[in-house]
């Protein structure tokens, strides 16, 4: 019995752990992503340097190609508002019909919306135009921050973290975490391929996309502690209290 008990105050710390180092590194990169805006801002709009952005933009055009130009218009695509609402919708029934989570078919649709009100915000607020060199044709709307960057983080942010919650294989696990963080920037860095975005409004995208992706999940996590009593009938069974 002694035995047993101390292996599971064993766990129970390593456990404990784990998450301290989870919790660590989610925080680390919230503060690293708040003063990377911040700097961004201020380069961008206060002190009005743009010479890496433009940097950027003269070192890709040795690796413009039709093949290259190809596959990022194909990336691209995985970030507009055609793949992503879909994407949505299709996540939502799934987790409705299929895995019956609905608290999940409730997150995922409170982020897309939110993260797609704080773009259009974001956007008008600082009113920052688009280059003037696409690549093909030029982009509709503002350039900062990317949306495309930002939609991509939080969609994409949002499976990483479904798939750290349900799937139980590590290895599985971690490959497709590491999978679905490469696909987020590739999807940003080929808008400045394609030159329809500034390396500074790509960066401001993943910053401000990882700040809500983490402020929408633990104030939605807390709304499901407090509701949860209240909403558990409804929610789980579709059915309300009596």
């Amino acid at each position: 019995m002694f035995r047993r008990l101390s292996l599971k105050v064993r766990r129970f710390w390593a456990s404990a752990a784990l998450l301290s180092v989870e919790l660590l590194i989610v925080m680390g990169i919230f503060f690293i992503s708040l003063l990377g805006f911040v700097y961004l801002v201020r380069r961008v709009f206060v002190l009005e340097n743009n010479d890496f952005d433009q940097t950027v933009f003269d070192y890709l055009e040795q690796y413009v190609t039709p093949a290259n130009t190809r596959f990022m218009q194909a990336v691209t695509f995985l970030g507009t508002h055609r793949f992503l609402i879909p994407a949505n919708l299709t996540l939502v029934a799934w987790f409705l019909f299929v895995r019956k989570h609905r608290w999940y078919s409730i997150k995922i649709p409170a982020i897309a919306a939110s993260s797609l009100l704080l773009m259009f915000v974001l956007k008008n607020f600082f009113g920052r135009e688009r280059p003037m060199i696409p690549l093909l044709e030029p982009a509709r709307g503002l350039s900062f921050p990317s949306g495309h960057a930002l939609k991509s983080m939080t969609f994409y942010g949002m499976l990483i973290y479904i798939t750290y919650q349900t799937v139980k294989d590590p290895r599985l696990r971690w490959l497709v975490i590491v999978l679905l963080f490469l696909l987020i920037l590739t999807i940003g860095f080929s808008r400045i391929y394609l030159r329809v975005h500034y390396t500074s409004d790509v960066l401001a995208g993943f910053a401000m996309g990882w700040l809500w992706i983490v402020l929408a999940l633990k104030t939605l996590r807390m709304i499901e502690k407090q509701g949860k009593r209240k909403l558990n009938p409804v929610v789980e069974n579709g059915a309300l209290p009596h």
